[in-house]
């Protein structure tokens, strides 16, 4: 059948849904009522004082006698849970936390009780008079000092060492990198309402089947007898992709009091609640020749994990085996078990760490033997994927820098470190490279086309920003043949056609792919039940002959012959036509992965060591782009959360008891607008077909990858002080 017209698809439109939120309509988890005649009763989490240990007195009389207070569940009279294997989930090796089983205390802020009441106020009252004694042991929280533990992750082609000693040119370098949290501005929120042996779960979630299925692991029941919904999320950055310990809670507490329990985590809460991107130490040593060609590379990480489960970002290692041409290379990732919360993916996740790391070294390369940056990256750029071996589907890296040096003006570059100056103000220029892998993953949509010419497109996908209803609506109207107000696309129930999990930057091009293969479908049904209809204008014509626009069926080359999809529909006594889209990614056949180059002009106070960020360029190689302005919104964004990392964001732990010092907005700094200088990102045109039939590869982790690495590059040009631990403070350059 000869391709549809596009007219949705790269069109730069708004929001389908933001109307919606502007005006408060969209209801988040913590809005959530549920039907029925009784109120939604509040709970409040009850977190350890200590670090490490074991509670050996807990007194709830006090909380108890509070007006409104229902019940008071700790480890001492909750019910014993069946915590079952949860393999389809997204826990990880180790055990997941067992809420209110046992007295043992595993990290600060731990859940040892929750207060149930009929008001927020209350529960929250009656969460403070809760009295718990403790055994305390003194915890192990500083990733320094403490030992690895487990078999590490390694990587090796080639002989290392053997080509670092043989070197023309060596390097040995140590970077840092502090534990950064997501910090969205949704608070997690769980409303947990049982019906029998049925509970509905209004959640925040990226993955409306992980709660479940965690909820039926941990409660022995039926995931069919569960049902989650979350048809908005206020932001996540991956911590609302796995089932937290919360969730479990409401539930319990649901089931308790016998009525529907809202649980909303304070802010202070999700410092240790929910996961958050580990810290690193990253040592790296290379060798190169005097032309600044790679002959070696080697990584040793120490990455942070909780003591009850085991996080290994094996992503860390990919930029360090693929980036660029390196004959020889030997990766080494331990995990150190640490009296915390176990970590999560955030934004980027293993990539964004990896980069700062990687191509912080390489600009030290470049700066050793008198090479411009970006030539030394030209050098060292790959034929193929040296680690699995595979053709590249697309890789565009050199024009990302071409495109991203003219339109920066990198060729006005003095590149003497610490030569441009104006007044107090030291300015340099930096540039990084990125790159993030095109993940895919399989699921379903249920498309039906209504009497009226309207369209409604269902997946158990999610939204947590980045635009899914806009950019589903988009592909399904084009696909369709329909104007996007005819579309309705809807997503957050597990009720619907399960979806992909929505993170990775797999959404557009798996979620994207199975609704343009179920829109397809329902569009080649209708042309056929036309083609073959004898009432039909189109009756007999070759069906690849037809095509759909503004919601009419007519010959491609004869726009006059044809008909709506409400007069066939009606004419055929047919009150809707359905299907169901799905997609199945095969073995690649390619190294497939999105690419991307930032450049950043940074000003340092001389005197006084404040970085100030002037202007970023971001160029990037991400395939077929949907949506521009949802494009913008989530490149700009990730600048933003760049700068961030590179400039403010600290987790600060006192290492006496194990406590987050900083756990608040306040303390914890992330930009506002005055630390936001003028951002743009440019997109090279063009498609990927081998990575899915959209043609796309994935947008909203590749545009923070290279950030942070960009930022601290334009900081030693400035300056000529080498900053190897994120975040470059003000303390570090004086």
């Amino acid at each position: 059948m000869s391709p549809q017209p596009q007219a949705a698809v790269g069109a730069p439109l708004s929001r389908v849904d933001g109307r919606l939120k502007v005006t408060g309509q969209a209801k988040y988890a913590a809005d959530q009522r549920p039907e029925g005649p009784q109120d939604v009763v509040h709970a409040a989490v009850v977190d350890s004082a200590i670090g490490r240990g074991r509670i050996t007195g807990i007194d709830t009389r006090a909380a108890e006698a509070q007006r409104g207070v229902l019940k008071v569940i700790h480890h001492r009279n909750a019910p014993k849970l069946s915590y079952g294997p949860n393999p389809g989930s997204l826990n990880l090796p180790g055990e997941r936390l067992r809420v209110f089983q046992d007295d043992q205390v595993r990290f600060h802020g731990q859940p040892v009780a929750v207060v149930v009441a009929t008001t927020l106020e209350a529960a929250r009252h009656a969460a403070s008079l809760v009295k718990v004694e403790y055994d305390a042991e003194r915890p192990v929280t500083d990733l320094t000092n403490a030992p690895a533990a487990g078999d590490p992750i390694t990587y090796k082609r080639g002989d290392a060492e053997s080509a670092l000693r043989s070197a023309a040119v060596r390097l040995e370098m140590d970077y840092r990198l502090a534990r950064n949290h997501h910090n969205a501005m949704e608070l997690h929120a769980t409303v947990a309402h049982w019906e029998g042996d049925r509970l509905t779960l209004w959640d925040k979630s990226q993955w409306v089947r992980s709660p479940r299925d965690e909820i039926a692991a941990n409660f022995g029941i039926p995931a069919e007898s569960i049902r989650v919904i979350a048809p908005f999320v206020g932001g996540a950055f991956g911590n609302a992709a796995r089932g937290w310990p919360h969730i479990t809670i409401a539930a319990l507490a649901a089931r308790e009091v016998g009525r529907p329990v809202k649980l909303v985590l304070t802010r202070r809460q999700l410092y240790f609640g929910v996961g958050y991107r580990p810290s690193y130490q990253y040592k790296v040593r290379l060798g190169s020749d005097r032309r600044g060609r790679l002959t070696a590379m080697t990584h040793d990480l120490r990455g942070e994990t909780s003591s009850y489960e085991t996080f290994a970002e094996q992503a860390v290692l990919s930029p360090g085996q693929m980036l660029y041409t390196t004959p020889n290379v030997s990766q080494t990732l331990r995990t150190v078990p640490l009296n915390v919360n176990t970590p999560t993916p955030m934004r980027g996740p293993g990539y964004f760490s990896a980069a700062f790391a990687v191509e912080s070294a390489m600009d030290e390369l470049a700066h050793e033997l008198g090479v411009d940056p970006i030539e030394l990256r030209q050098r060292n750029e790959p034929a193929n994927d040296q680690a699995s071996g595979l053709p590249f589907s697309t890789r565009r890296l050199r024009e990302c820098y071409t495109v991203g040096a003219r339109a920066f003006g990198w060729d006005r570059r003095n590149p003497r470190p610490r030569a441009t100056r104006e007044g107090d103000w030291l300015i340099g220029t930096g540039m990084a490279a990125a790159v993030y892998d095109t993940y895919r993953m399989g699921g379903q949509a249920r498309v039906r086309l209504d009497a009226d010419g309207t369209a409604l497109v269902e997946s158990a996908s999610s939204d947590m920003g980045p635009g899914t209803y806009t950019s589903m609506t988009q592909v399904a109207a084009d696909a369709l043949g329909l104007a996007v107000r005819r579309v309705t696309f809807r997503l957050g129930d597990t009720d619907m056609p399960e979806a992909p999990i929505h993170g990775g930057s797999m959404t557009m091009a798996s979620l994207g792919t199975i609704v343009q293969d179920g829109c397809d479908k329902l569009r080649r049904h209708a042309v056929a039940l036309a083609v073959g209809d004898e009432d039909s204008p189109l009756y007999g014509i070759d069906a690849d002959d037809v095509v759909v626009r503004a919601g009419r069926l007519h010959v491609r080359n004869e726009p006059a012959r044809g008909e709506t999809y409400q007069r066939l529909l009606a004419r055929n006594d047919r009150t809707h036509l359905e299907s169901t889209g799905s997609y199945a990614p095969g073995q690649p056949r390619s190294s497939m992965f999105a690419y991307g180059a930032v450049f950043t002009e940074v000003g340092v106070d001389a005197r006084l060591g404040l970085v100030r960020v002037r202007r970023m360029l971001g160029v990037f190689d991400a395939g077929r782009i949907i949506s521009p302005k949802l494009a913008d919104s989530q490149a700009l964004g990730a600048m933003v959360g760049g700068i961030g990392a590179a400039l403010l964001e600290h987790t600060i732990t006192d290492h006496r008891d194990g406590r987050i010092v900083n756990a608040n907005l306040a303390d914890y700094m992330v930009p506002v607008n005055a630390d936001i200088p003028d951002l743009k990102a440019i997109y090279l045109d063009g498609r990927d077909d081998e990575a899915n039939p959209l043609g796309v590869k994935g947008l909203g982790e590749i545009v923070l990858v290279g950030v942070a690495p960009a930022v601290a590059n334009a900081v030693f040009h400035a300056t000529g002080r080498r900053v190897r631990e994120l975040p470059i403070t003000a303390g570090a350059l004086l």
